[in-house]
């Protein structure tokens, strides 16, 4: 085995998209809805391929909101089964665009299984562990697959490309998420050592992948996931060959976040005419509002204090707390998102988020924005 490979391997912030002749007139002109048929399900797919990372904010507020847009929340994976039958049952319409998400214990597929024999709808399913490298985990993938023959199911994390398609052909999976260690709130390559860089990681595991074929249009595919600090960083994977893309803080802080708010309240004091806001509840009943938000990995020890029985000693925390300020309205987040890509195109002369892949042409530069700090304080 060759101990040290010497090509070099590239991140996002290593490489800018190069402007091209565009015949386009207008942003307006962009088509942002990409239509999927995958490797196993049966079912296609139509809507925008940004998906909201399984994260401890990623709740049904989420994929409400996300769902306006034809975008994908993967729940995070400690709902109920009750939890998750009350909402499939009053937003049926939203299905296609809420994935449920497991770990990799026998414990999640019977929550899962009991979901189907309860409902019986067959969800989408995101199934999560930290290394999806393991042998193991083809053949868990491979069982959640024949119990669930009609799930769109998107599993990993994975940077090898042979995993990505043992993955595929073998596990019955339809998407294979890429990439190890570039989230925002995941330390695995600080703890570990391991990890690939984002940007070859999507153009190495999109080839294999999309060289994957089982009938017609039904390819393999893969899911980006770690490491955009901003639009432009989505525009990079997109055109890397990432077929779809998946944030976490990108949209932390953002209103339909479920989790851990601080707040101000507003205050007077007797006999002054000005308001204030404070951080102390004054008990007064009076408006507050949000001002920060602090959000975790699902492989942190925080992640395991709240939702398991207890750490496991042989594990370490890939992962760590952020807090962010409020960052307003989620739709503000995802204009701003969508305006970047649709600009993207402009340059690179690609009409649609499906041509992308083969507009865009990488430049590798000196790291010369390296220092501008991303949006919304991501």
């Amino acid at each position: 085995m060759q101990k040290i490979i010497n090509e070099i391997k590239l991140d996002f912030d290593d490489v800018l998209l190069i402007p091209q002749r565009s015949t386009l007139t207008s942003r307006s002109e962009i088509n942002l809805e990409r239509k999927f048929y995958f490797y196993h399900s049966t079912r296609t797919w139509t809507g925008i391929p940004i998906i909201c990372a399984n994260m401890s904010f990623c709740s049904f507020d989420m994929a409400k909101a996300l769902a306006k847009y034809k975008m994908i929340a993967c729940l995070h994976k400690y709902h109920t089964v009750d939890e998750l039958s009350n909402y499939f049952n009053e937003y049926p319409e939203q299905i296609p665009y809420c994935f449920v998400s497991i770990g990799y214990k026998k414990s999640d597929l019977n929550k899962l299984l009991e979901f189907k024999n309860k409902t019986n709808i067959q969800p989408n399913i995101c199934i999560d562990v930290p290394n999806g490298h393991m042998d193991v985990f083809v053949k868990y993938c491979k069982k959640v697959r024949d119990h669930f023959p009609e799930s769109i199911i998107l599993a990993g994390n994975v940077t090898n490309t042979s995993s990505t398609q043992e993955l595929l052909i073998y596990g019955g999976v339809d998407v294979v998420k890429c990439g190890i260690g570039g989230g925002s709130a995941c330390t695995t390559r600080f703890i570990t050592g391991c990890g690939v860089p984002q940007l070859t990681c999507c153009l190495d595991n999109s080839y294999v992948a999309h060289g994957l074929q089982n009938g017609d249009k039904k390819l393999g595919l893969i899911c980006s996931d770690g490491g955009h600090k901003n639009s432009g960083d989505v525009c990079k994977a997109l055109c890397a060959g990432a077929d779809f893309v998946m944030l976490g803080g990108y949209f932390a802080g953002t209103d339909p976040c479920d989790g851990e708010w601080e707040y101000e309240y507003l205050a007077r004091k007797a006999g002054i005419a000005d308001e204030f806001w404070q951080p102390i509840d004054s008990g007064s009943n009076g408006p507050v509002r949000k001002t920060t938000f602090t959000y975790y990995g699902m492989s942190t020890h925080h992640a395991q204090d709240l939702y398991e029985d207890s750490i496991k000693e042989y594990r370490a925390s890939e992962g760590t707390k952020i807090k962010v300020a409020f960052k307003g309205p989620i739709d503000k987040v995802i204009q701003e998102l969508l305006g970047g890509i649709r600009s993207s195109c402009c340059y690179i002369g690609s009409s649609s988020i499906k041509n992308m892949s083969k507009c865009g042409q990488f430049c590798r530069v000196n790291h010369i924005h390296s220092n501008i700090k991303p949006l919304f304080g991501v």
